[in-house]
């Protein structure tokens, strides 16, 4: 005979015990401290763009696909100094010429965020919150800064220079970069001999690194002070 029918009994759920929820927690809490210590390292622009020192002419290119392709720049990992490898010319010259590649008519591709001049001058061509054409494969997480000079060396004058160190160090506080390893020449990325002086002279190189820490702190004390 078959054996009797048994009503199968309902196993009961029971709730997780108290280590579920607080693993789960600590996770999440792991991942947002993680998400916001990126952000905090490597601070992005914003979806306005940066604002910049008062020294600094904005004259933006126009949006074109060879000098200013209008591409968003996620993040800001570092600065990449370069020269403009055309003794004596002016930086609204140089702004001016990548604006005139614009055109397509040289099938060329080249801008800079920023050129600065023989004076000291500034002139931003490309919003800090888009990547310019200037440093190859560094284009997408770097700041560009083309710097003008007087002869074929390629060294910068002493007001030009002051102004780059015053410039770079900006950038370094407002992207939380470190000069000692974030500040780098078009050379350290393609082995472009650029910027020509500081290439033939690496000892000078590091001198301006270590004069854009030193403005750091001068900057961060202004400001405490002010």
């Amino acid at each position: 005979m078959p054996e009797p029918y048994r009503r199968r009994r309902r196993r009961r759920r029971t709730a997780p015990g108290p280590a579920v929820p607080l693993l789960l927690g600590a996770v999440l809490l792991c991942l947002t401290a993680a998400v916001l210590w990126t952000l905090f390292r490597n601070r992005g622009p914003q979806a306005e763009d940066v604002p910049v020192p008062d020294y600094v002419e904005k004259d933006y290119l126009t949006v074109n696909p060879y000098s200013r392709p209008g591409e968003a720049l996620d993040k800001i990992d570092g600065v990449v100094i370069h020269y403009v490898g055309n003794p004596g010319t002016t930086a609204h010259a140089n702004r001016n010429y990548f604006e005139s590649l614009s055109s397509g008519e040289e099938g060329t591709y080249a801008s800079s965020h920023f050129v600065v001049g023989l004076d000291g001058e500034v002139i931003q061509c490309v919003p800090l919150t888009e990547i310019a054409y200037a440093s190859n494969s560094r284009n997408e997480d770097t700041v560009s800064i083309e710097v003008c000079h007087p002869d074929e060396t390629g060294e910068f004058s002493h007001v030009t220079y002051d102004r780059t160190v015053e410039l770079t160090a900006w950038l370094c506080r407002e992207f939380r970069l470190d000069p000692e390893t974030d500040v780098i020449r078009h050379y350290d990325v393609t082995g472009k001999e650029c910027p020509r002086y500081y290439v033939e002279h690496p000892e000078a190189w590091d001198t301006f690194r270590a004069d854009v820490a030193a403005e750091m702190e001068r900057q961060k004390e202004a400001e405490k002070n002010s």
